[in-house]
């Protein structure tokens, strides 16, 4: 029997593994019911190919004659996935599931057809009866080039994994499928696609591929259409605007914002990752050179790297109205890339394609793609945007190759190493292509964080930053990165907020809502103390950028400081659901507990749950937060019983420096130990001269030495060395970090006896956004020489009223 379309062998192939049929013959029960389904759904008979003993095993083993390939000549393809079917050496699997792919993308229908719906469907309609291991389904996704939609026909009870049977009582299976639906359900999907190749003129349906009519009717007809539709299209336009706004608006067109989730990588080389989230980026920064496009940067859709969420969520999580998703293998020098645009409104598939080009072609690939997906959203390119798609980032591949392995480590996370891998990586990418501008803004930018996170002050690494943007501007004078690193380096080089403000609001006019950009200026505007100015730019940030990580905690931490709690709370939760191995938002926001509510309750769950997501942590400041919160509730033995058990010495990170044998002194003092409370202070005294020695510059260690002299009854030189930390970070200067200088200071004053001075910097500190509080003050048993002072209870009431 032929198919109904001219051309083809059959209508419908089953494919499936002997294996799966032996037991019970269920694929030949299944296909003798859908048969029988199928006369009662078509007109006209409808072949089915069904070899009732098929190859099966190893590759090697059989010779694939081209009489199969004939027969895979048909409409529709529907593979028995099972929990055996997915395996590479199968027959079933490499010369029916994957030659079908190839066939049907080359022929004229295309795999993908258009239903009269307007949904999109394969010709590969897949049947499951089994629930598959994630290996098995990444395996299937990885071939389709997208989500694996499947009939199920699997029967579930506890610990049941098998194929649905007629004879199946839907009551009694968890799934509550029953048989003949199922049947039903794969009949009237034959037919729907079917009838979509069958009629391609019918409304939404045909091949996916766009077919114009291009029939001119004739002069005479055509004017008098014209006139009559256009009296038409006006009237309507008249009675939306009039008496229907709201229905007149909702036609208008989606607004076209986009997120490009990180490609997968199909290639067997893991190392490769690096190349795909190159490939990804590159495409999202084409995207985001056209105007009338807002793109989800990098930091939002990293977050969705090995996600299984519905297209739909996602774009609901992101605020988006499309997807670009893809996949990426390589073979030698030839890439095998796929590309597919979802309308995730409607939740389908509205573009895809697949490409197949030399490594070598890359640059032209990606500009390629742009220009087709802006083709795909009705985009009229302007040309300067067309320019700038095709624009390449260097004319090196080489370098590019060691460009994106710089940016692999650069994305990784703040850690020395890091950077300094990025670094050497950069360099090269220099040294084989001395005009590749964003290859030293980027190197830029590593000086920089070393710089800034390390506190290491050299001049030299400020002066290497420099250099480096300057020779990117001599490359291209107009490139936003370069302004935005230069307003990078006066910020964080140097703290100088007018000039960094300067270049980055040069960077933002050239990028247009750049989410980064806005980012920057926020993180300036809190430094600089504008607080309502951070606030609005870090919002108006997070409205283009939803799900970064960073960007979340930076206004988590924001909220808390200006004691807005239920939102810091709330974009904490959010920070930490996206990123569970962000230690630092834990960390801050079991801080922000103890400060909002003055309890260590919820502040222990938060600690408990970093745990027990991150069973490993490696983070002192976690450690450290956990002997404070026993300080805090009289549990002296199990911080020390905490203490005994970590080997960090130092506690480190931008905003203080602490030392295992500070902590220890603290426990002491309040244990009534002197002389153990003295050794330790005197053990951290030491280590603290020896490191200021190195970096006399640093506020954070003057501030930490000063509270070891004031433990030691060294008054004045404790004095002295809190006001030298408050005088190199003043509030004036740094109000994000200077706050911290100001109350070590005051802790300080409290050590030495001297409360008039500690009340004066703890009023200061109540007064402006910074991390002490009432709560707290109540809650740490360092304040306690304070809590019976008039002048203090007097502070309290107005603060607490």
């Amino acid at each position: 029997m032929s198919s109904l379309i001219p051309g083809f062998e059959y209508d419908i192939f089953i494919s499936y593994r002997q294996k799966d049929n032996k037991y019970d013959e269920w694929v030949t029960e299944f296909v003798v019911n859908l048969k029988k389904e199928l006369e009662a759904t078509f007109k006209e008979d409808v072949s089915v190919y069904f070899d009732i003993n098929p190859h099966d095993g190893l590759l090697e083993t059989h010779d694939v004659n081209a009489s199969l390939r004939e027969k895979l000549k048909c409409l529709i393809f529907i593979p028995i996935i099972s929990q055996t079917y997915c395996d590479s050496k199968s027959f079933a699997w490499q010369h029916e599931f994957v030659v079908f792919n190839k066939l049907a993308k080359d022929d004229q229908f295309g795999r993908d057809i258009r239903l009269a719906s307007g949904n999109v469907s394969s010709r590969i309609l897949p049947v499951k009866i089994h629930t598959l291991d994630q290996e098995d389904k990444s395996i299937l996704e990885d071939e389709l080039g997208g989500a694996l939609r499947a009939i199920e026909f699997i029967y579930k009870e506890a610990g049941v994994n098998r194929p649905l049977k007629p004879t199946d009582d839907k009551k009694d299976n968890l799934n509550k499928t029953y048989y003949r639906d199922q049947i039903n359900k794969v009949a009237n999907a034959v037919k729907e696609i079917i009838t979509a190749i069958r009629r391609p003129d019918q409304p939404g349906s045909g091949a996916f591929r766009d077919v114009v009519d291009k029939t001119i009717p004739p002069r005479k007809k055509l004017k008098l259409n014209l006139f009559v539709g256009s009296l038409l299209f006006f009237s309507l336009i008249l009675l939306g605007y009039f008496f229907i706004p709201k229905v007149f608006k909702s036609s208008s067109v989606l607004e076209k914002t986009i997120a490009v989730l990180p490609f997968r990588n199909l290639s067997n080389d893991t190392t490769q990752a690096y190349f795909c989230d190159g490939f990804t980026e590159e495409l999202l920064n084409n995207l985001q050179r056209v105007e009338e496009y807002t793109v989800r940067p990098r930091t939002s859709t990293d977050q969705y790297r090995k996600t299984i969420e519905e297209p739909k969520i996602i774009g609901k999580e992101m605020n988006v109205n499309y997807l670009i998703t893809g996949s990426i293998g390589m073979e030698g020098d030839l890439l095998k890339i796929w590309v597919q645009l979802i309308n995730v409104i409607t939740n389908k598939t509205i573009w895809t394609n697949d490409y197949k080009e030399q490594k070598l072609q890359l640059f032209e690939l990606q500009s390629r793609i742009a220009k087709e997906i802006a083709g795909e959203l009705r985009t009229a390119l302007k040309p300067e945007e067309s320019n700038l798609i095709d624009k390449k980032p260097s004319e090196n591949l080489e370098a590019y190759n060691y460009y994106l392995r710089g940016n692999e480590y650069y994305w990784r996370g703040y850690e020395k190493q890091n950077f300094e891998i990025a670094i050497k990586m950069y360099e090269k990418a220099i040294e084989l292509d001395p005009g590749f501008a964003k290859a030293y803004v980027r190197l830029s930018l590593c000086y920089l964080q070393l710089n800034w996170f390390y506190y290491d002050k050299s001049i030299d690494r400020l002066t290497k930053s420099k250099e480096a943007i300057d020779s990117a501007f001599k490359i291209d004078q107009e490139l936003p990165d370069a302004y935005l690193a230069l307003g990078n380096y006066y910020y964080l080089g140097f703290l100088d907020y007018t000039k960094a403000l300067e270049n980055v609001s040069i960077a933002e006019e050239k990028l247009k809502n750049d989410p980064e950009c806005i980012f920057l200026k926020a993180n300036i505007y809190r430094r600089a103390g504008k607080w309502s100015l951070a606030k609005e730019n870090y919002l108006k940030a997070y409205k283009l950028d939803p799900c970064s990580p960073p960007l979340l905690h930076s206004l988590s931490v924001t909220f808390s400081l200006l004691d807005e709690y239920l939102e810091a709370e709330k974009y904490f939760k959010r920070t930490i659901s996206l990123n569970p191995t962000f230690i630092e938002a834990f960390w801050q926001e079991s801080f922000m507990y103890l400060k909002w509510k003055g309890n260590t309750s919820e502040s222990r769950a938060t600690i408990e749950e970093a745990y027990k997501i991150n069973e490993d942590i490696r983070d002192p400041r976690i450690f450290e937060r956990k002997v404070l919160l026993d300080l805090y509730d009289g549990r002296y033995q199990d911080a020390l019983t905490e203490l005994s058990l970590k080997d960090y010495d130092i506690i480190e990170s931008q905003f203080y420096i602490n030392l295992k044998s500070l902590l220890y002194a603290r426990v002491y003092v309040l244990l009534n130990l002197p002389e153990k409370a003295s050794e330790s202070f005197n053990s951290s005294r030491i280590s603290l001269e020896s490191k200021i020695q190195k970096d006399s510059d640093d506020p954070r260690l003057y501030s930490a030495i000063g509270i070891a002299y004031a433990g030691l009854g060294l008054k004045e030189k404790a004095i002295e060395a809190g006001r030298i930390g408050v005088e190199l970070m003043p509030i004036s200067k740094e109000a994000f970090r200077g706050v911290l200088r100001a109350e070590d200071l005051a802790r300080i004053y409290v050590m030495v006896g001297e409360y008039d001075m500690a009340l004066e910097q703890i009023k200061l500190l109540l007064s402006i956004p910074s991390f002490l509080s009432v709560q707290l003050l109540l809650l740490d048993p360092a304040w306690k020489p304070l809590w019976n002072l008039p002048e203090f209870k007097k502070i309290i009431a107005g603060s607490i009223t």
